[in-house]
C-alpha cells in the first residue's frame, strides 16, 4: 500500500484549516500530531486486513476504512486529537451503523445530525443487493448506536465536550455477510481466518492506547472485553464493562441507558 502525506491530504480535502497546511511535522501541535498517529494507525489497520481472505459461508466482506475513509478521517479529526480518560471499543460494524457512515457505532442521525459527519461517502467493491451502502442517506437505524450515541449527547450535550475525555473504535474493521445477507460476526469465523484478523485488530488497539494513553477502556459487550483483556494485558490500562447496547440482548432492552450509567459508576469511570 502507497503511503501519503496525511496532513496534505487533509489540507486538500478541507479537514484542516489553511494555516495549519503550512506547518511541518516538526513544528506541528501536539493535538495535531495525536490526530496523525491515530489516522495512520486506521490506515495501517485497513492495510493489514485488506490482504486478508475469507472463505464460506462468508460472501461479501465490507472495509468502511476504505470506501467510507473520508467520514472515518473526518471523525478521527473530530475525535481523536487529545489523550482520552476513557476508550469506548466495540467488536465490528453494524450493516446500518459504521458500514453506511464510517463511525463507530455511527447511527446515521448521530453521525450526520450530532456529530456533524458531512463527508462522501462511496461504495465497496462488492455489493450485497441485500445490503446496499447508502451512506449518510440511508434510511434504517442501527439501534445499538442509536442507545450508546443518545446516551452520549444526552450525558455530554456536545460532541466537543464528550471527546474531550472520551474515543470510541471498532476492535474489527470489517463487516462480514453471508450470502443471504445475514450479519456474520468476527467471533463466528474459523481460527484459521480469525487467527490472523485478530492479530492485526490487537495491535491496532494497543496503538490506539499507546497514543492516548487512555486510563479506562470500556469494552462494549463480552467480546470487546475479552479481546481488550488479551490485547492490553501487558500494558497500563484498566480495562472494563459495559452491557451490550443491541437490541438482540434482552437486558439491553431493559433501559439500556440506564444500566450502562450505572456500570459506569459503578466501576468509578464516571
Amino acid at each position: 500500500m502507497i503511503k501519503v502525506d496525511l496532513i496534505s491530504a487533509s489540507c486538500s480535502t478541507g479537514i484542516l484549516p489553511a494555516e495549519n497546511c503550512t506547518q511541518s511535522a516538526a513544528n506541528m501541535p501536539t493535538a495535531q500530531m495525536t490526530t496523525k498517529k491515530i489516522i495512520t494507525a486506521a490506515r495501517d489497520l485497513s492495510a493489514a486486513c485488506n490482504t486478508l481472505t475469507f472463505a464460506d459461508p462468508v460472501a461479501y466482506v465490507y472495509n468502511p476504512l476504505d470506501y467510507a475513509w473520508p467520514a472515518h478521517e473526518q471523525y478521527l479529526h473530530l475525535a481523536g486529537a487529545t489523550p482520552k480518560r476513557v476508550v469506548f471499543l466495540g467488536m465490528n460494524p453494524g450493516p446500518f451503523g459504521m458500514a453506511q457512515t464510517g463511525v463507530p457505532f455511527g447511527e446515521v442521525a448521530a453521525a450526520r445530525d450530532w456529530l456533524g459527519i458531512n463527508a462522501p461517502i462511496s461504495k465497496p467493491a462488492r455489493e450485497h443487493p441485500k445490503r446496499p451502502i447508502d451512506g449518510l442517506a440511508c434510511t434504517r437505524s442501527e439501534v445499538s448506536g442509536r442507545r450508546l450515541w443518545g446516551l452520549f449527547s444526552e450525558r455530554f450535550a456536545t460532541p466537543e465536550k464528550f471527546f474531550t475525555n472520551h474515543f470510541i473504535i471498532n476492535h474489527c474493521p470489517l463487516a462480514f455477510m453471508e450470502d443471504t445477507g445475514r450479519n456474520r460476526t468476527p467471533d463466528k469465523l474459523p481460527a484459521a481466518e480469525s487467527g490472523p484478523l485478530m492479530d492485526a485488530c490487537d495491535s491496532h488497539l494497543r496503538r490506539v492506547v499507546q497514543i492516548l494513553e487512555p486510563e479506562w477502556l470500556i469494552a462494549v459487550g463480552g467480546f470487546a472485553e475479552k479481546r481488550a483483556t488479551e490485547a492490553l494485558s501487558k500494558m497500563d490500562v484498566r480495562v472494563g464493562k459495559i452491557l451490550h447496547p443491541s437490541p438482540a440482548s434482552p437486558a439491553a432492552n431493559r433501559g439500556w441507558a440506564e444500566q450502562a450509567t450505572a456500570q459506569m459508576t459503578a466501576q468509578g469511570v464516571w
